[in-house]
């Protein structure tokens, strides 16, 4: 290593990036100084050098709203502070709409952003009009403007975090190329240059932008991402540009308006993207622009003619085309990676890299200090993706999509157009015979709902769903008749051996030494208490047990368990040969005793119990629970036996009304009877006391086993808490067509002051009402009383409901129907 004599270091960076600055920067605030980063090239000179360098607050949920917010925080201040100039100047910005969906949408962050304290006011033509003179607002329905938001230039806002990094001990290295990880037993242990030289190290964060993909597979650690070519023009100087202007988004046109000293930059994230890289990027890749491409870029600039006439008359002073990674789904991928301890990700930064990198550069940071992120990041966490999605056809056709969406609209339930089909369950084709309508959830094909009269397609809406008939009618079955689920998506775990039952006691927040044949509901936990994963646990036989849980958390969940059973004496396999199918409705039982060789079989199983049932002479589990708040079953059987099977209890159940039944109607009956969803209303940091679930730990249990993971955490918790998951009911005689439809971050107020946020949100059909689950606080204790003696409102683009708010479910309180 001809630049530095030191083999070793604390943490080791890989990325000289806006995001690999920012890390060791935010390393080195930490008290961490024995840090190195290495920079194949020069610092930048991937994709920071090129960017547009706008700084925005406002994001899509309120933890990166947090994130961004911090970020701009940070830029404004890091050239005091480091002495380093960085360019930045606040500018404000500006959001139009050319459409009414698109206001509700922008009125629907606006909300968000005003609970933060993120300036965002609604504005009319004539405000645009004096803060963008010629720009065209006759087609205008509104916008909003943040006045926090600002710019700042991306390479001399990277010297200041590297500056600040190097005077916080760091060193930072140019020309280094990394060439791979050094490995010990299943651990990083630093990693070796391309001249062979190792550097130790107990961490290693990957920086590397668009090259951190190819670099993550020689170890099989799979990282979804891939370069998307980005366009850019910027003009001679224009005669009406004498002072700063707000930057400009017309997101219903792909574009975007910059101030550039007295020039204009035009930008644009096009509905229809061009991948790049598909070979691989060049090893002298550096500063370097790709080849011009005018033709894709002048649908845009025919767009940004007629919006801003006086580009037309413009001069040109450079066009511009560069690489960008882009995820999956728009979400850039920070945290530990699964598959290899102590290695940290933060990459594929869908072209917002500049406004996220200070916020992510310090919540991983954090992460990689503690052991334990910060705050509640599931948005991000690289755990959520899955190895099919970094295979390179699935890389080409969604990148194609991904970069579009950042501009496109935001709609609820929106369901990706490219790489669909990756994982299907036996029943696909029999249900879209049946008219269902597809949804995909981490990469499953799901039916979300079933359409008879109705166009078998997604019509969007931030209001009443085109499915909300079909919808209603499925869980009119699921109430009054009986419905089948296809829950194939549920990932399935089995746990056995000799020490299977001591490793769950030690798991699980609930007592898992129960009969053969019982269920528990339980969650794993940190040991902040906080919930890693929401299951339920069926003891099969004295020392074998059958965990199911979520399918976006299955990766999450597979690794959890093991991670924690290296010192017991069990065994973990994922099952693949087995499928679910549902059975939900009061006429649930009947219809089971009809395809079951005996008759009595089902209805011989109490309610969280198991038990084996034959039905035409294949065996099948059959587990007496519901997540919808009806008398029911889970069936367990051979995916090879699925068709025939939902054959037969569909045949037999045709005097009994059946329905099949979507995840549509599943969430909207698990709203109805506040039961959590993991990711939405639970996470890693919240507790089973703040999220209602009190009942699913355990009290002492035995004295022989091992106490559970965050039990400690969990005994000093007890008692009122402050912070609780609520559900909450609009007030109103509204008809759905004009209800608020809530989705998750909108503000509750409790007599006129803001207590809290929504989680997740459904319209209820049993009770008919707009439903949602939030998380409110209150320092004296969030109780019953509280509730009750407060006036609560739910904002809901910037209109406030009276609302309900309670401890317990709205429908079937007592949960006498499941039993």
């Amino acid at each position: 290593m001809s630049n530095s004599a030191q083999q070793s270091a604390q943490v080791i960076v890989i990325g000289g990036g806006i995001v690999g600055c920012s890390i060791a920067y935010h390393l080195t605030q930490l008290g961490i100084r024995d840090v190195i980063l290495l920079e194949r090239k020069k610092l930048t000179s991937g994709t920071t050098w090129h960017a547009a360098g706008l700084v925005a607050q406002l994001r899509a949920s309120q933890n990166m709203t947090r994130l961004a917010r911090y970020s701009a925080e940070l830029v404004a201040e890091l050239a005091a502070s480091t002495g380093q100039a960085t360019g930045y100047q606040q500018t404000g910005s500006i959001s139009l709409a050319l459409h009414p969906q698109r206001l509700e949408e922008l009125k629907r962050q606006a909300t968000m952003a005003n609970a933060f304290g993120v300036d965002c006011e609604l504005i009319d033509a004539d405000f645009v009009n004096a803060h963008w003179p010629g720009i065209a607002t006759d087609d205008l329905c509104g916008g909003v403007f943040l006045s926090g938001d600002g710019q700042t230039n991306p390479v001399d806002t990277t010297l200041a975090l590297a500056k600040g990094a190097r005077r916080g001990g760091a060193q930072l290295l140019e020309d280094t190329k990394v060439d791979r990880l050094a490995l010990r037993d299943g651990k990083v242990a630093g990693v070796y240059l391309d001249d062979g030289t190792l550097i130790e190290a107990p961490q290693v964060a990957l920086a590397a932008g668009m090259w951190s993909r190819e670099f993550a597979a020689q170890h099989n650690i799979h990282l979804p991402l891939h370069a998307a070519e980005h366009f850019y023009l910027v003009t001679e100087p224009l005669q009406s540009f004498k002072a700063m202007r707000p930057t400009l988004r017309v997101p219903d046109e792909q574009t975007y308006y910059k101030y550039d000293a007295g020039k204009l930059l035009l930008g644009c994230f096009e509905l229809t993207a061009k991948p790049w890289g598909m070979d691989g990027i060049a090893e002298d890749f550096c500063f370097d622009a790709l080849p011009d491409d005018f033709e894709h870029f002048e649908p845009i600039l025919s767009k940004a003619v007629s919006r801003f006439p006086e580009l037309a008359d413009a001069g040109i002073n450079l066009f511009f085309n560069g690489p960008e990674s882009f995820t999956v789904d728009d979400r850039y991928l920070l945290g530990p990676t699964p598959e290899i301890d102590n290695l940290f990700v933060a990459c594929g930064f869908n072209s917002i890299g500049i406004q996220s990198a200070g916020g992510a550069g310090k919540v991983l940071a954090e992460w990689m200090h503690k052991a334990k992120p910060p705050m509640d990041l599931w948005d991000v966490d690289v755990r959520r993706t899955f190895p099919f999605q970094s295979q390179a056809d699935f890389l080409f056709e969604r990148t194609k999509e991904t970069l579009g969406l950042l501009y496109d609209m935001h709609w609820p339930h929106h369901q990706y157009a490219t790489s669909r089909n990756k994982r299907l369950s036996p029943l696909h084709d029999t249900l879209l015979a049946q008219g269902a309508v597809m949804g995909e959830l981490a990469g499953w094909e799901r039916p979300n709902w079933y359409a008879l009269n109705e166009p078998a397609e997604y019509r969007y809406s931030y209001g009443k769903p085109n499915w909300f008939d079909a919808c209603q009618r499925e869980c009119d079955a699921i109430a009054n008749a009986v419905a089948l689920f296809d829950q194939c998506s549920y990932p399935i775990f089995n746990v056995a051996g000799a020490g299977a039952l001591a490793f769950l006691q030690y798991l699980c927040a609930n007592d898992l030494d129960v009969a053969i044949n019982k269920i528990v509901y339980t969650q794993w936990l940190n040991m902040d208490g906080g919930i890693e994963a929401d299951v339920t646990i069926t003891r099969t036989g004295p020392e074998t047990f059958m965990v199911v849980g979520a399918c976006v958390s299955e990766r999450r969940d597979w690794f959890w368990l093991h991670k924690h059973h290296a010192d017991f004496d069990c065994t973990i396999n994922q099952v693949h040969d087995t499928t679910i199918i549902g059975v939900m409705g009061p006429h649930a039982t009947k219809l089971l005793s009809r395809v079951c060789d005996a008759a009595d079989a089902v209805a011989a199983i109490s309610y969280y119990e198991s038990g084996l049932v034959p039905i035409g002479g294949t065996r099948v589990r059959a587990n007496r629970l519901s997540y919808v708040g009806e008398r029911g079953c889970e069936l367990y059987l051979p995916k090879s036996q699925a068709v025939t099977i939902w054959r037969q209890l569909w045949n037999a159940g045709q005097d009994l009304q059946i329905r099949a039944a979507g995840f549509h109607a599943m969430n909207a009956c698990r709203m109805e009877k506040g039961y959590r969803h993991w990711g939405d209303d639970i996470h890693d940091h919240i507790t089973p006391l703040q999220a209602g679930l009190g009942f699913a730990i355990a009290g002492d249990k035995r004295a022989d086993k091992p106490t559970y993971l965050g039990k400690h955490a969990i005994d000093a918790q007890r008692g009122v808490q402050s912070r609780r998951l609520v559900n909450l009911a609009v007030n109103s005689a509204l008809a759905a067509e004009d209800a608020p439809f809530m989705l998750r971050d909108e503000p509750i107020l409790r007599n006129g002051k803001p207590v809290g946020l929504t989680t997740s949100a459904a319209w209820g059909h049993r009770v008919g009402k707009s439903l949602a689950m939030a998380e409110v606080s209150h320092e004296a204790g969030v109780t019953a009383t509280w509730l009750q003696e407060g006036r609560f409102e739910v904002e809901v683009a910037l209109k406030r409901y009276p609302v309900s708010v309670q401890l317990g479910a709205f429908y079937d309180p007592r949960s006498e129907r499941m039993k």
